[in-house]
């Protein structure tokens, strides 16, 4: 019998990378959805502060190899894994020497917001659907945590829309009140629309701004999780006024409500489970 295939996509999961809420519940959640049945995969950045002795990562052979271009730049895509033997998860890791060998993950020694954020961002967004086809695995669910993962729901609704791999998943995005960020520019926008996706697709994401970018991403999203009570208001407003599902979970460990959500799109036929 066919399960729900949900993909996780995160810049940061408890124990590789905690820096906000989102690394918690990002290591939980998936992991409460296994246990009910549900088949899952988690991708996200290896970041140049996680640990790849302590935490056992090893370089995917076989998915590696691949060539991600951002603005007009061929970037070498590397994929590691780590495995979580309590949990009987692995978690893929997308790597890049140049975008992610760093000792910080988004602001340099002075706290200042990486000028090429927008690039990482892009190369990772579109690393994650690159690496998920060549993983031959169609996922039913897309769920996205974090800005980091801002183009990932343009990409498969423009892009991606008529691939075999993507063309029936539905896309959650988790909506968090404090996000370690700063603009990322018209640039981004820009940058998307060079090789994947129409202007007009692209211009979604305004001038890169945190609501902009948030609005752009929700534009192309099938659920608005509200993770947090405390959403910036004008993304709110942009959701009702859009007429944009929303699921809002009575707890980081409301599983039994993301389950329901999730099962909503089950590959599974009705009749054989009747």
């Amino acid at each position: 019998m066919a399960k729900t295939k949900i993909l996780f996509v995160t810049h940061e999961m408890s124990p590789f990378l905690e820096i906000s809420k989102i690394s918690e519940i990002t290591r939980q959640l998936p992991q409460a959805m296994q246990e009910k049945g549900f088949e899952i995969r988690i991708l996200m950045p290896r970041f140049g502060n996680i640990n790849e002795r302590r935490n056992r990562l090893h370089e995917v052979i076989r998915l590696s190899g691949m060539n991600i271009v951002v603005d007009n730049n061929d970037n070498p895509l590397i994929i590691k894994v780590a495995s979580l033997p309590a949990a009987r998860m692995q978690v893929y890791f997308l790597d890049n020497e140049e975008y992610f060998q760093r000792k910080k993950v988004f602001r340099d020694e002075k706290g200042v917001f990486f000028a090429d954020n927008n690039e990482r961002s892009l190369f990772f967004c579109k690393g994650v659907l690159e690496t998920v086809k060549k993983l031959g695995w169609s996922p039913d669910v897309v769920h996205c945590h974090g800005w980091f993962s801002a183009m990932v729901p343009a990409y498969l609704k423009t892009a991606y829309k008529d691939d075999p791999t993507f063309k029936d998943a539905k896309v959650m995005y988790s909506l968090y009140a404090d996000e370690d960020f700063d603009a990322v520019g018209a640039k981004y926008a820009t940058m998307a629309a060079q090789v994947d996706m129409a202007e007009e697709d692209a211009a979604r994401y305004g001038d890169g701004s945190y609501v902009d970018l948030y609005k752009g991403a929700l534009s192309y999203s099938d659920i608005a999780v509200l993770a947090d009570e405390d959403i910036h208001p004008d993304l709110k407003v942009y959701i009702a006024e859009s007429g944009i599902r929303t699921f809002t979970p009575e707890g980081a460990d409301d599983y039994e409500g993301f389950a329901e959500v999730f099962e909503e799109f089950s590959t599974v036929d009705i009749e054989e489970t009747a």
